[in-house]
């Protein structure tokens, strides 16, 4: 159950930024819908593949996919004025899709008796494929090849679900805060990890 909540809420989440992100490049409504669809279920198929999972699996997840065009209508159809400070939420989304997907998928990882790196791969690939497969159709930079600390919040879900830290439902829950909460402040805060650049320096 806790598994198939996260599942609906991280699709809701990156379902919803997607089709921000759509909206604020001027897609058509084709485009704000493609987006939103690869952007709520790329990250899982990006983690089946790596886990050996049927792609068909994929295609069973009908009520998924059905959330998934709800939230979409939804938000295109909300009023322009409603809607002013889209970048802001779209983040915030992210945040929660980053998060619910993350913990899901280090979940799946552990039920298929796989090991602790498995768990963390499989955290930061259904967290974050999603929003790279967004960025890159979008024409962006994605976030998690930028120095802005993203996936590794993912990461450190995976790991300590991966290490089975948490098991209780109310545990899950409460990394799924964290977790959120973690990301937003570092969006907010900009923190950054340590990168360095090749661009020779312009003296002026």
């Amino acid at each position: 159950m806790t598994w198939e909540i996260f599942s609906v809420v991280g699709t809701i989440a990156f379902a919803i930024s997607g089709a921000i992100i759509a909206m604020e490049e001027e897609y058509d409504i084709f485009g704000v819908y493609l987006l939103g669809i690869v952007t709520a279920f790329g990250g899982g198929a990006i983690r089946n593949a790596l886990l050996d999972i049927p792609v068909s699996a994929l295609w069973e997840q009908t009520s998924l996919f059905q959330i998934a065009l709800v939230s979409i209508t939804l938000v295109f159809l909300f009023p322009h004025k409603s809607i002013a400070h889209w970048n802001r939420w779209g983040n915030y989304f992210d945040a929660v899709g980053l998060s619910a997907f993350a913990i899901q998928g280090a979940l799946y990882a552990v039920h298929l008796n796989l090991p602790v790196a498995a768990a963390i791969v499989a955290g930061i690939l259904t967290g974050s494929g999603g929003g790279i497969i967004r960025d890159l159709l979008a024409g962006r930079k994605p976030l998690v090849l930028k120095q802005e600390v993203y996936a590794v919040w993912a990461g450190i879900a995976g790991l300590i679900i991966g290490l089975e830290w948490v098991k209780a439902d109310w545990a899950l829950y409460t990394l799924f805060v964290v977790i959120t909460i973690l990301r937003i402040i570092s969006y907010i805060y900009k923190w950054t990890l340590p990168f360095k650049s090749l661009k020779p320096t312009i003296v002026k």
